[in-house]
């Protein structure tokens, strides 16, 4: 597995662990890369017998705490690759540890691929399903929407497999839950035929296209725009069937223009050479144009000098996960960035109080200041998934401080 921030070996006791930007740095009693679901199964049993906790790991790329911990870590790097599919039904198993830039091009060979992406495709199947990673698109959900079924180690160290037709309200709470109610093994995932994409990036001024705003993000299949404080522009991103796309160039300047599949047009900055922080709130998606206006606001006023990284404004279509950002609402996410070098929770924290009071729920692999008592109103099946979580795992065997001190148990 390339750009691990650790060596694909198992049992490394000790070992200091980092995350993709370097902003997480702490070391797990033990480092396991298990190759098989029997091996996690036995982890997870020991860790049992001895009273430890043990946490999943995809690509590290999340800046959030979630799998920050002192005891067992469980990389699942060793379980990859297209196991099977269905090309007629679009269908296909895969595991959970498989990148999503690796699995894509297994897909493009069996002649099919992922309905969306996001930035980047550096992380795993089980680490995208389960923060909610998500692309851009009126019609597109979050990625854990296309978990329709597969294979997961219970915290008592058994396999129970699970399938969306048979057990709906269960996938609705696994599908966003970082690996909580169990460690993903095997995912069956609902796909798309292979077909290509025409990619546009277009270059204006902020207040013009916020003119409009509404009208680009309905007439593309993907949308969504950078805006750069420093020079108050805005660059939007365009993605359609070849044949479908459009001519901004009345009041855009074009910067792009190409054509691929999805996994080679959709997500453009996997191999970044900086590193960054990340804040992200998603919010009904007819609040996101004034909330945006009161950061672009309150960043023009605060902090130009200090940060110059682009805000992300994308647009993420609902759905049914309990823990989902766009759970049940159409949705607008906004993503703040610094670099992570530099000091960056000031400036988070200042514009945090903005998002949320536009409605705002946090991405789970992401920055945040929300804890148990802030998140249960944000979300209508909080009790319920919590339920869930208390039936899977009594004992806290996937429990962390911080996940406790998430869920308030």
């Amino acid at each position: 597995m390339p750009n691990t921030p650790w060596s694909a070996t198992s049992q490394n006791l000790g070992q200091d662990f980092h995350n993709w930007s370097g902003g997480l740095r702490f070391r797990p009693s033990r480092l396991d890369v298990p190759e098989d679901e029997e091996t996690v199964a036995a982890l997870v049993r020991a860790a049992a017998r001895q009273g430890r906790s043990i946490r999943p790991v995809g690509s590290a790329h999340s800046s959030s705490e979630i799998y920050v911990t002192d005891d067992i870590l469980v990389s699942m790097a060793g379980i990859c690759g297209l196991r099977e599919h269905d090309a007629q039904h679009h269908r296909a198993t895969v595991g959970a540890g498989s990148q999503l830039t690796e699995l894509s091009k297994e897909l493009q060979a069996a002649g099919m691929t992922l309905s969306n992406f996001g930035d980047v495709a550096t992380q795993t199947v089980g680490g995208a399903i389960g923060t909610g990673t998500h692309g851009s698109g009126r019609d597109f959900p979050n990625l854990s929407m296309m978990l329709v079924g597969g294979r997961l180690v219970t915290a008592g160290g058994e396999i129970r497999t699970f399938d969306v037709e048979e057990e709906p309200d269960f996938v609705r709470a696994l599908r966003v839950s970082f690996g909580t109610l169990g460690i993903l093994t095997w995912t069956t995932l609902k796909l798309e035929p292979l077909h290509d994409l025409h990619r546009q990036e277009w270059c204006l001024a902020f207040e013009p296209c916020m003119e409009v705003l509404d009208k680009l993000s309905r007439e593309n299949r993907n949308f969504d725009f950078y805006w750069y404080p420093r020079s108050d522009e805005v660059k939007i991103r365009c993605l359609n069937p070849p044949g479908e796309e459009k001519d901004y160039g009345a009041f855009a300047r074009l910067a792009k223009d190409e054509t691929g599949p999805p996994h080679e047009v959709i997500p453009q900055h996997s191999d970044l050479p900086h590193r960054f922080e990340e804040m992200e709130y998603s919010m009904p998606a007819e609040a996101g144009p004034e909330c945006l206006g009161k950061l672009r606001a309150r960043i023009k006023e605060r902090w130009r000098r200090s940060v110059g990284w682009r805000l992300l404004f994308r647009y993420i279509k609902a759905d049914d996960s309990w823990l989902s950002e766009a759970y049940g609402r159409n949705s607008v996410s906004i993503s703040l960035h610094q670099n992570a070098t530099l000091p960056y929770w000031d400036f988070f924290l200042d514009l945090e109080p903005i998002m949320r009071d536009h409605g705002g729920r946090p991405h789970w692999a992401k920055k945040h200041s929300l804890r148990a008592a802030e998140l249960r109103p944000l979300y209508p099946m909080w009790d319920r998934f919590l339920a869930v979580r208390q039936e899977m795992d009594p004992g806290g065997r996937f429990l962390t401080p911080y996940l406790r001190g998430l869920f308030g148990c």
